[in-house]
């Protein structure tokens, strides 16, 4: 099934398999994907990354945007994780990924995997992935802060 673009998201890296993870609601739930994406270019010109939990009900697609469990804002983070580790590495490839294997990981969660690709439905990907890239170069300060804070936090609370 083809996630679709909306006007405030365009899927870049995506889990589509995400309703076989989905903590206790795993194999029983509405939503089916995550995806890490791009919001419209600010007036400076510049691209934003957003979250997006995908809801399938009733053979239609539905962003969610409202409350969030939390084991889904760490299965965000570990989206976003699993795209930073690609990205830090993605300028060995001429399209910053690997046309013929998009997918990008396989992270184990209860008993399955979810698995990380570039959005190869995205009809423009090949720019919106250079975009993706340059928006999180343009935030690596920021994105970096939170996550040696997070980092932190994690190590104080013995999961190191």
């Amino acid at each position: 099934m083809k996630i679709p673009d909306s006007t405030n998201h365009k899927p870049v890296i995506i889990s589509d398999n995400y309703g076989k993870v989905d903590g206790r609601f795993a194999n029983n739930t509405d939503v089916k994907a995550l995806t890490l994406g791009l919001t419209p270019l600010n007036d400076e010109g510049k691209a934003h990354i957003s979250a997006n939990l995908w809801g399938y009900t009733e053979e239609e697609w539905s962003g969610q945007s409202e409350e969030i469990p939390l084991h889904r804002i760490l299965d965000l983070s570990i989206l976003l994780c699993s795209a930073l580790n690609h990205f830090s590495e993605a300028y060995r490839y001429d399209h910053l990924y690997d046309p013929q294997n998009p997918v990008i990981d396989r992270i184990g969660l209860q008993g399955n995997a979810m698995t990380v690709a570039v959005c190869t439905d995205n009809d423009e990907i090949n720019e919106d992935i250079k975009l993706f890239n340059k928006a999180l170069s343009d935030n690596g300060e920021m994105i970096g802060e939170r996550l040696r804070t997070l980092s932190r936090l994690l190590e104080d609370l013995g999961y190191s």
